[in-house]
């Protein structure tokens, strides 16, 4: 007898913003390098030939790390899970590292903490225990998750039972 999983109520993935695709950061590598054979080029005209060498090394230092942020940023992620029986955020830092966490969602409370000229804080609170949600995602994103985990917590703890015997005919 195979035990049967528990249903989905309510499930989010967190990723960070990634704006620059494929086509952007080909574009970006391809200006980057004109510019700098275009400055290396004209220091050289000026008898300044070191500065080709300079500003090629400028530029696949700017490439590497701008390559090295897409990497990472493309393994960030967080999920939240609900289900009956329990609320499991897993993350996957920008290394690889996995973390998993588990909260009773009866007794969770989400908060969502306004904090003046910075992003805003999205915590679980479980009795003592706090949780930082949604740190990869923006303002906007925040308060989206913030209303859509609300209503799955509530509907939770608040389930509506229709029995058709107590309907009035």
């Amino acid at each position: 007898m195979s035990a049967q999983p528990n249903p989905i109520l309510f499930e989010a993935v967190c990723t960070p913003a990634c704006s620059l695709g494929r086509r952007g950061m080909l574009a970006v590598a391809g200006t980057v390098l004109t510019l700098s054979l275009l400055i290396g080029g004209i220091f050289s005209l000026f008898g300044a030939w070191p500065v080709l060498g300079f500003s090629g090394l400028e530029a696949a230092l700017v490439l590497g790390l701008l390559a090295l942020h897409r990497r990472w940023s493309a393994r960030s992620m967080e999920m939240l899970v609900l289900t009956e029986d329990r609320l499991t955020i897993r993350r996957t830092d920008a290394r690889g590292r996995q973390e998993a966490l588990t909260l009773d969602p009866y007794w969770a409370r989400l908060r969502f903490e306004e904090r003046p000229g910075r992003v805003s804080l999205l915590v679980l609170q479980q009795r003592q225990r706090r949780v930082e949600i949604g740190r990869l995602l923006g303002e906007e994103q925040k308060r989206n998750l913030a209303e859509a985990l609300d209503t799955a917590l509530r509907r939770y703890r608040e389930p509506v039972f229709d029995n058709p015997q107590l309907r009035s005919p």
